[in-house]
Order: C-alpha cells, then structure tokens, then sequence
C-alpha cells in the first residue's frame, strides 16, 4: 500500500493508465479534455443568478419585515441570556436557615466530603437549566417567526398610502392633471408627501393650461394681422397700371408665403384644442365613411404620383367630435400620400376588435428606424431630410392625429416597415350600435 502510494505521488501511472505492450497510445477524449479545462467561473455566475431569481422580490415591506424580526430576535437572545445568567446564579441547594432544615434530611457539606443529596441537586439543577435554555430557544425561533408575519402585516398597512400613491401617479398624466391623491387619515410623514405631490399637481396643471391657453390665442390672435396682409396684396394687385412680371412673381410667392402661415396657424389651434380636450357635439362616427371620404378628397394626388390603394374597410363606429375625428384620418392619409414613393401603395383597414376599433394606415416609402419613428408624435419632427421642405407641410400633422386621438381616449402606434415606409395604428374606444328587435345593427 505505501509503495503504491509513493508511485501515485511521484505521478507513476496505475494499472487503469499503464500501456500494454503492443496497444496503440492514444491522447485522452478531447471531450473530457475540454470538460476538465472548462472554468467553473461561468457556472458559479449561473448558480448566483439562478439564486437571485429563486429569492423574492426584495420589497420595501419584506424589508421592514425581517428588519422587525430580526430585531425581535436579537431582543428576546438577550433576554434569555438574561435569564439564563440570572437562573444559573441562584444557590446550588436550598438554603438552611435552622436546624429544623437539617432534620428534614438535608446534608450540607461536612468535614468528610459531599453527601450524596447535594450531588443529586446539582445533577438536576443542571438539568433543569438545560432544559430551561432548549425550551426557551425553541419558544424564541417561534415567536421570531411569529414576529416576522407580524411585522409582514404592520408594514402593509403602514405602506398602504405609499401603494395608493403609486398606483394614483402611474394613472395620472397630462390629459387628466386634475386628478388629485387626497389621502385621507392622521397627519403624519405619508399625508405630508401626498399634499406635496398634489401641490406639484396643481402647479404642473397651471403650467400645462398656461402653455396650452398661449398657444390657442397667439394662433387666434395671428389671424387678423395674416388677414390684413393678404387684404393689401389683393388690393396692390387688382391696381392699375398692371403690375410687372417680377412683381407678379414676388406676389405669387407672398401669397404662398401667407397660405402656409394660415394653414400653420389653423394647426396650432386644432392642436390646442385637441390637447386641452374639449370635445362638443359628440356623436356617433364612422371610420370607413372618414376614410372612404378622405381618399375621395385626395383622389388627384393619388394619381398624379400613381399611388395603389387598398381598402379592407370593416364597420367600426366610435364616439367623438366628428370634425375633429375627420381632422386626424385626413391628416393621416395625407401623410401616407406626402411621403410616399412614386409607384407605391397604401393600405388602410378599418377593423374592430373586442371593444376597441381600429385604424391601420400602411404606406410605402424610404426605410425609417423603428427608434427614431416614435418621435413623429411630437411637434416639428421629420426623420428625412426629404421632410423639410416647406411644401411637406407644417411638421404638425401626425401631432394632431396623436393628440385627438388621446382627447379621445384612444392610443397610437408607429412601425417602421421592414421593406420601407410607415405603419400608423390608432385604437379607440369602440361604439356599440343600439339594438333593434334584439339585433345589432
């Protein structure tokens, strides 16, 4: 057996590993070989995040909870500690206060020893003390776990204001500023964080109601001096003598000049009135009847750039403003037409699906990324540099189809095409049509 195990030790190969004469050698399994060098760092990266994904949630109140546990725990340590000492501290043996105690048959120490009563006290009072420390060890891990479930429930309620508050915030956005928190109960930290967010409330309302109120009246305000001018260019031109060629060519251009100012200021006040909301003359519209009419309207620029149309027109009635409602499929189509390719098509559908219509306008066009395609909603945003022109438009419209759609409790999507162009989904809350004789019509 040394031998043997100096051989090993000295790296002599064992019987498994020594070569009979005659066999081929061969290297080892290059499998084996690769399992052997494999690292084991990558597999204890895996083991800790499968840990971390076996462990719950490391919440607030989980926190507090083992927080309070613990701190019961470490409390009632130092209580049995206490205990224990105090206990561990008494006499070994009752004390003999007269001699009527000796009579009674307790032996006390005497010159020749210990009696045998006293051993035996001793034995059970180290039992005793034993057994007081594992029984009170055994109430303690209870009463720890007790605490902890305890501790689980006290910091939900405590927490429960923080969760209402959350939940309020995630709801609240610039459509529905007016909503409040109004916590009720004692006054305490919580309340006074919800009085502080109700006040950044109000203040951001203010704010919004400023920006938006500015906006409607300058564009209103805009309309007379813009009114005035065109005016005096009509007048200057109907003069005699007539005017030169260059000045025809420098009214023409004036003229332009004031229809796109006319055409930016009729959208900033769709725009106001869309994201403010005010929605009057409610009533029940049809989506195909608007899209069928706007593509009616815009029939002369589908075929001067020989635009293919297809139309999967399904019923789908909402409610809303329908000059408003008509305002956003017209500005969606004309963006379909805008910046379309020669040759292209368009595809739109009007379908409903559970209490949702919906709205999907597909166009050809250059490749977008699918990143930069959802900053369309905001105001002045074209991706290409073919999106910059002055006869592309405002850079308002996909603005205005954003914003009414949210007045209408609605949501939009934009897609980039994988082989170019957009793809623009609207959905809005679906109108069930009233029955008749118990058949929907």
């Amino acid at each position: 057996m040394t031998v043997l195990s100096a051989r090993r030790a000295r790296g002599s190969p064992s019987r498994a590993d020594e070569v009979t004469p005659g066999e081929p050698t061969s290297s080892p399994d290059p499998v084996r070989r690769a399992v052997l060098r494999m690292p084991s760092r990558p597999l204890a990266g895996l083991a800790a995040r499968m840990a971390r994904r076996a462990l719950p949630h490391r919440t607030v109140r989980l926190r507090l909870a083992v927080l309070y546990g613990g701190l019961f725990l470490v409390s009632g340590a130092g209580l049995l500690a206490v205990t224990y000492l105090l206990v561990a501290g008494l006499p070994p043996y009752p004390r003999i206060n007269s001699s009527a105690d000796l009579r009674q048959g307790v032996h006390v120490y005497t010159a020749h020893g210990l009696s045998t009563t006293v051993t035996r006290l001793a034995d059970q009072r180290a039992a005793d003390l034993h057994q007081l420390l594992v029984r009170s060890g055994i109430a303690l891990v209870i009463m720890a776990v007790v605490s902890i479930w305890l501790g689980w429930l006290m910091a939900g309620r405590v927490l429960r204001p923080l969760r209402i508050i959350t939940a309020t915030t995630h709801q609240i956005s610039e459509e529905n500023l007016h909503q409040r928190l109004a916590l009720e109960g004692p006054s305490d930290e919580v309340k006074d964080l919800g009085v502080t967010i109700d006040g950044l409330l109000g203040r951001l309302e203010g704010a919004f109601d400023a920006q938006r109120s500015f906006v409607a009246n300058a564009s209103h305000e805009l309309r007379t001096p813009l009114a005035m001018m065109r005016t005096s260019l009509d007048v200057a031109a109907a003069k005699s003598p007539p005017l030169s060629d260059d000045a025809s060519v420098l009214a023409g251009k004036v003229r332009e000049g004031l229809d796109q100012a006319d055409r930016l200021v009729e959208s900033f006040l769709v725009l106001a009135r869309a994201e403010r909301g005010l929605l009057t003359n409610l009533t029940t519209v049809s989506l195909p009847e608007l899209v069928s009419s706007a593509l009616r309207v815009r029939a002369p620029a589908l075929a001067d750039q020989s635009l293919a149309v297809r139309e999967h027109l399904s019923a789908a009635q909402v409610t809303g403003s329908e000059t408003l409602l008509a305002r956003m499929v017209a500005n969606i189509v004309d963006n379909a037409v805008r910046y379309n390719e020669p040759g292209g098509s368009i595809e739109v559908t009007t379908e409903v699906v559970g209490p949702t219509a919906r709205l999907i306008v597909e166009s050809g066009g250059s490749f977008l990324g699918q990143d930069s395609v959802q900053q369309l909603a905001q105001p002045f945003q074209r991706l290409r540099a073919e999106r910059t022109g002055s006869d592309n438009g405002v850079g308002l419209g996909l603005s205005i189809v954003a914003a009414i759609a949210t007045a209408h409790r609605g949501t939009i999507d934009f897609q980039a095409r994988s082989q170019g162009g957009l793809r623009v989904v609207i959905e809005l809350p679906r109108t069930t049509p009233p029955k008749r004789n118990g058949v929907v019509r």
